[in-house]
């Protein structure tokens, strides 16, 4: 296994202070055009969380919620309504709700919801950010998952892509993830032994890469396990899962470094959703379970 940093799989630039249901064949992800105005559960103020939450972000009664929408079964816009959908979805409003809120998804490029975080375009990231050290630097995290990286390919693996020596293959992964970093490391390495270098198919949304992988334009695919999870199962006989998930890692809620207490309300409620059973209920909803987590943290602070 090729060694790696333990990151967001999705590494998105992050901005210039740091330095972006199914397999649909478009991506939704990349610029505001979709908002959720779904069914989330009714507002109830907890009084102690809700009293966490700062003045500015509690005024209008809504937490605005950064998202990029090319993620299923995370995030992505349900072709039917163009609402945005998912489990990370259902778990920020019902974690808003516990705060007295509601949540407003705004579909936006994954490389500039951290950005926008900084600038208070966005109170809040969820977007399946991986909480690393590289990007504590410039928001704070409270965690609530724990996801891997996994492979994919046709049904049968017939160009017998095999993830630890994938030299010569055309793999596609999602731009701004961890997986390009990934791939990229894995290519440099065949180069280096001699093998032909991977090829190397970087595509602006997920559902993209998926797509590429039924019609058989590329070999493989690596990304989040959840996703790489999804696409099997939603393509039924077309894909299967091949080697082991590695590097797993915490995904976290992002939160602006001026944002007060903002990180202690989210962490409060977030516990309150696991103790009730509400953070199980939606993992187990949409088969996403085994990377639940039972003790959430804030990363970050003071950083």
């Amino acid at each position: 296994m090729l060694p790696r940093s333990i990151t967001r799989r999705r590494i998105a630039a992050v901005g210039a202070l740091a330095i972006a249901a199914g397999l649909t064949l478009s991506a939704c992800g990349g610029d505001d055009t979709a908002g959720t105005d779904t069914a989330a559960p009714a507002p109830s103020a907890q009084s102690t969380l809700a009293k966490l939450v700062p003045e500015n972000i509690a005024a209008d009664g809504k937490i605005l919620i950064g998202s990029d929408a090319s993620y299923p079964p995370n995030e992505s816009v349900d072709p039917a309504t163009q609402k945005i959908v998912g489990w990370e979805v259902e778990l920020g409003e019902a974690l808003a709700a516990k705060l007295g809120l509601k949540a407003d998804f705004q579909n936006a490029g994954f490389d500039t919801i951290i950005p926008g975080i900084q600038s208070g375009k966005y109170e809040l990231g969820v977007s399946s950010f991986t909480d690393n050290p590289e990007r504590e630097k410039v928001v704070d995290f409270v965690t609530y998952y724990s996801a891997g990286v996994s492979w994919a390919a046709l049904k049968g693996n017939p160009k017998g892509v095999n993830p630890d020596d994938a030299c010569g293959k055309k793999i596609g992964v999602q731009q701004g993830t961890v997986e390009v970093d990934d791939i990229k490391a894995r290519s440099e390495k065949c180069v280096k032994d001699g093998k032909p270098a991977i090829e190397q198919v970087v595509r602006k949304g997920q559902t993209e890469v998926n797509a590429d992988l039924v019609s058989g334009k590329i070999d493989g695919m690596l990304a989040d396990s959840p996703i790489v999870g999804y696409a099997v199962k939603e393509t039924g006989d077309k894909l299967e899962v091949i080697g082991q998930v590695y590097d797993a890692a915490p995904y976290g809620f992002a939160i602006g470094k001026n944002s007060g207490t903002m990180k202690d309300a989210v962490l409060g409620a977030l516990k309150e959703l696991i103790a009730d059973g509400t953070y199980t209920k939606i993992l187990e909803k949409w088969g996403v379970q085994d990377g639940a987590i039972t003790t959430p943290v804030i990363n970050g602070a003071g950083g």
